[in-house]
């Protein structure tokens, strides 16, 4: 989204960020979390913090703290939220999967790797990073 389409919905958007960051106690973490949510929205290859920042024109520290030091409870916003996309949704139907991190057996499973033990003599398994898989 540009900055001039963001403009264009800033009211809804106000609207909505109000509306689902309201359990947070502080004023000033609504306000971050208004200004996050706008940087995800904007165009823009990388949301991480710095790049976000730079298209919103603050300083990234802002964004920083807001997502990794503020003390705030994410299920409170997770459930406005959640209750604000089922309205807008409507699903038919819930599919619960509870694969995602079920460890994997066996020898093929991907990221393991063998390295030597400390000792035994014995190679046991140890799980990688994707980054260090590619390797």
């Amino acid at each position: 989204m540009r900055a001039d389409e963001l403009a264009a919905c800033r009211a809804r958007l106000e609207e909505f960020a109000g509306e689902v960051f309201t359990p947070l106690a502080r004023a000033d973490q609504r306000v971050k979390g208004g200004l996050y949510l706008r940087g995800l929205l904007l165009d823009g290859r990388r949301k991480s913090m710095q790049p976000m920042a730079g298209r919103l024109g603050v300083d990234h520290q802002q964004l920083q703290q807001f997502m990794t030091t503020s003390t705030w409870q994410v299920e409170a916003v997770r459930a406005r939220l959640a209750r604000r996309a089922v309205a807008v949704v409507r699903p038919q139907v819930w599919v619960v999967d509870d694969t995602g991190h079920a460890p994997r057996p066996g020898r093929q499973a991907p990221a393991l790797q063998r390295r030597p033990a400390v000792r035994d003599g014995r190679y046991p398994r140890r799980h990688r990073s994707p980054a260090e898989a590619r390797t």
